[in-house]
């Protein structure tokens, strides 16, 4: 079984999460620049087996699109023309900013550290690849 890959896209950082080989828990992986996240996947998928990616899709409350939408989608299309076998499913990414921060404040992390963008963006895509991992079980 491989694993799966949780993205939380932004035009300047990118956090990504992986599953256990067994799909069941979330982890965090890393947060790369914009500009690396390819040949970053492509060296992960190299070194593991890959059965999926899960890209977070930004919306707004009321369900429109947001600024980050069109940006979420053309990398979506980059991922699927670099990754044609491996499928690619979305996840609403509604609250996991705030979700993360929460997360980090009840984990006792310092204010310095919460504070960390890329610390929120790692955790965020835990959070969407967790909420995929759940809706699968429903």
């Amino acid at each position: 079984m491989g694993r799966i890959l949780g993205i939380d896209y932004g035009t300047k950082r990118v956090g990504l999460a992986a599953t256990d080989t067994l799909q069941i828990i979330a982890s965090p992986l890393e947060t790369v620049h914009a500009q690396d996240v390819l040949s970053y996947l492509k060296a992960y998928v190299q070194r593991e087996p890959v059965e999926a990616f899960v890209l977070g899709m930004p919306k707004r409350l009321s369900g429109e699109a947001t600024d980050n939408t069109q940006h979420v989608v053309g990398f979506q299309r980059r991922l699927q023309k670099e990754f044609p076998a491996i499928p690619v499913y979305l996840v609403d990414e509604r609250f996991t900013s705030k979700i993360a921060q929460q997360t980090m404040l009840a984990g006792g992390l310092k204010k310095k550290a919460r504070q960390d963008k890329a610390t929120v963006d790692r955790i965020s895509a835990v959070i969407i690849l967790q909420s995929y991992l759940e809706s699968r079980n429903i």
